[in-house]
C-alpha cells in the first residue's frame, strides 16, 4: 500500500509533468479551479489548485474532503502511484470506476485531452 509520502510524491511528479506538456495537454491543464484528491484507503485528502498548468497542493487533511473543489478526485494510493508512473491508464481506470473524476460539464471537457 502507497504511503501519503508516496502519494504526495506521484502528485508533484504529475504536476511537473503537466508543466512540461505542450499542445492540447498544456490548454487542458492551463485551467484554474480548486481540486482535491482523496486517497480513499489511507482516508486523506490533498487539497489545493490547478493552476498555470501546474497542481499546488495546500494542505493534507484526515478524512474525506472539507469543502467541495471544483475538480475532484478519488482513487487508492496505489492507483495514484500507479497512474503517474505510467502502469495504469488513466482513461480505463476511469472507466471501470477505480478512480473517480467529478468536475463541472465544461471542465470535464476540457479535462479529457489529458485522457
Amino acid at each position: 500500500m502507497a504511503t501519503i509520502t508516496e502519494c504526495r510524491g506521484a502528485l508533484d511528479r504529475l504536476s511537473d509533468s503537466l508543466a512540461r506538456a505542450d499542445g492540447d495537454v498544456r490548454g487542458a491543464a492551463a485551467l484554474d479551479r480548486t481540486l482535491s484528491c482523496h486517497i480513499t484507503d489511507l482516508d486523506t485528502t490533498f487539497t489545493g489548485r490547478l493552476t498555470d498548468g501546474r497542481i499546488r497542493v495546500d494542505s493534507t487533511v484526515a478524512g474525506p474532503p472539507p469543502a467541495k473543489a471544483q475538480i475532484r478526485l478519488a482513487m487508492t494510493g496505489d492507483d495514484l502511484v500507479a497512474m503517474v508512473g505510467g502502469d495504469l491508464n488513466f482513461a480505463k481506470a476511469w472507466a471501470s470506476g477505480r478512480v473517480r473524476l467529478e468536475a463541472g460539464f465544461r471542465d470535464l471537457l476540457r479535462l479529457r485531452s489529458l485522457l
